[in-house]
């Protein structure tokens, strides 16, 4: 009972896992493949991360630069 049973969600990530998307992203396609994966509208998770970085004092920059040159 402790495991998530991901086949029952609404929004399913995409099979394979995380993947960037280079194709429709604007700067290294974090944000792009981040809604692939979620099934979620690329702008708002590109306003999520304005909205991230200017709360936290643009910690959000260096998680964004993490996982763009760790994912792929």
């Amino acid at each position: 009972m402790g495991t998530i049973d991901r086949s029952r969600s609404d929004s399913a990530p995409v099979s394979g896992g995380f993947r960037l998307n280079k194709t429709q992203g604007k700067f290294m396609g974090v944000s792009a493949g981040i809604a692939d994966y979620f099934g979620w509208d690329v702008t708002l998770v590109r306003l999520g991360w304005v909205v991230g970085t200017l709360l936290g004092f643009g910690s959000l920059i260096l998680v964004y630069l993490a996982i763009g040159l760790i994912a792929d």
